[in-house]
C-alpha cells in the first residue's frame, strides 16, 4: 500500500531525512498513512536525531502540503539543485527539529487517538488544526509561482 524510507542518514550532524514516499490512493490521507509518518518521525527523535528533513521536486504541490501538514516546516527552495528527465530541478526543503518535537508528538497523539475519531472514520480535530501553529516557517507557494 505505500512505501517511505530513511534518506541522507547523518548521525554526525544528527539528521536525517524522510523519503522516496510512495503512497497508493488507499494509504493517502488517512489515518494509517499519517501514523506512519509520526512513527518514523518518532523513531528518529527517540533515537538522538536532532532534525527530520523532507525535500521534494518544488512542483509537486502534493507533497508540499503534505510536509506541512505534518508540521515540517518551511526551509526554501534549492534552486536547480539537480537534473532531472533533462530539465532543472528546484528542490523544496521542509524539516522540524529536536526542540520542536515534543510540541510535535503531542499534536500527532491527539490527532492519531481513537477519541478523535467519528464512528464513521472521520476525525473530529484534524491534524493541520495542531500542526499549523506550531510551523517555524510556511510554504506559501502557488502552483506556477516558481
Amino acid at each position: 500500500m505505500g512505501l517511505a524510507s530513511y534518506l541522507r542518514i547523518n548521525p554526525q550532524d544528527g539528521s536525517i531525512e524522510v523519503g522516496h514516499i510512495n503512497y497508493s490512493p488507499l494509504l493517502q490521507k488517512t489515518r494509517e498513512g499519517t501514523e506512519a509518518m509520526y512513527l518514523m518521525m518518532k523513531w528518529a527523535f527517540e533515537s538522538g536525531y536532532r532534525r527530520y528533513e523532507w525535500k521534494c521536486n518544488a512542483l509537486n504541490t502534493k507533497s508540499r502540503y503534505a510536509a506541512q501538514r505534518l508540521d515540517l516546516s518551511y526551509e526554501g527552495v534549492f534552486r536547480q539543485m539537480s537534473i532531472s528527465k533533462g530539465r532543472n530541478r528546484n528542490t523544496a526543503w521542509f524539516a522540524a527539529i529536536d526542540k520542536e518535537w515534543p510540541a510535535l508528538k503531542a499534536s500527532f497523539e491527539t490527532y492519531l487517538s481513537d477519541d478523535n475519531f467519528a464512528a464513521d472514520g472521520r476525525p473530529k480535530k484534524a491534524l493541520s488544526g495542531l500542526t499549523n501553529p506550531l510551523l517555524y516557517k510556511r510554504d506559501t507557494f502557488e502552483f506556477g509561482s516558481e
